[in-house]
């Protein structure tokens, strides 16, 4: 079963991630409450949402043996059970709100600086999904992924 375990939003660049239950996702602008939302509105990106496995935030830990929290990766939508690099150029579903896989979301130095040196080799190809809102809806911890067809 796929499903969203954590949401994250982080009120500006470089801010805290807060976990939130659920969260209003708005087309062509992301999620309410989230840095790359107000960067959407004010007509300089098209940033969206981001999204990650859990499954490869546990490799991780498991093969390092150094804690990192699901907030780390600094990533809104954090998933189970679905392989997020085959989203790239596909339609999905979150909740009720339509998303598009844009590209990957390779991990970055600020990753590196807030977490270990590690993280920049390991996350290669398992950073996770940037993804674009195509239709506005809620997003909530426990919420399917799905792949639509078309």
């Amino acid at each position: 079963m796929t499903s969203v375990v954590s949401i994250f939003v982080a009120e500006k660049r470089g801010a805290p991630m807060r976990t939130v239950a659920s969260v209003e996702c708005v087309a062509d602008c992301g999620l309410v409450g989230d840095r790359y939302y107000d960067i959407a509105l004010k007509g300089s990106g098209d940033q969206g949402v981001t999204l990650i496995e859990s499954e490869h935030i546990e490799a991780f830990c498991q093969e390092t043996g150094i804690e990192l929290g699901a907030d780390m990766p600094r990533r809104n939508i954090v998933t189970r059970g679905v392989r997020l690099n085959d989203l790239v150029g596909q339609e999905f579903l979150v909740g009720d709100s339509l998303l598009q896989g844009v590209e990957l979301a390779e991990p970055c130095r600020l990753f590196q600086r807030r977490t270990h040196r590690e993280v920049l080799k390991f996350f290669a190809n398992k950073g996770g999904l940037r993804a674009r809102v195509l239709k506005t809806g809620l997003i909530a911890v426990g919420d399917g992924v799905s792949h639509v067809s078309r």
